[in-house]
């Protein structure tokens, strides 16, 4: 799945659009390296957001079968980690 796809579908960000802006002005990583859009996303990766107020860090659990996962089954799919 591609990263701004997965981004939306796991409840990271509301909007696709968002996502992809967001990777348009360089503050999305994907295992430390700076990513595109069209960038596929494995179980494993580290997804690193880098916000004005510092970073914040995702593991990929899971990959979802459907376009939008419920927000009380989002622990399923990321996990937020500490450096």
């Amino acid at each position: 799945m591609r990263i701004d796809k997965f981004m939306n579908a796991v409840n990271i960000v509301k909007r696709r659009a968002i996502a992809q802006d967001m990777i348009e002005n360089r503050v999305v990583f994907l295992n430390d390296v700076l990513t595109k859009a069209s960038k596929e996303v494995k179980v494993g990766d580290i997804i690193t957001i880098k916000y004005l107020s510092g970073e914040k860090r995702y593991q990929v659990l899971k990959i979802p079968e459907t376009k939008t996962i419920p927000k009380s089954k989002k622990d399923e799919y990321i996990q937020e980690v500490t450096k």
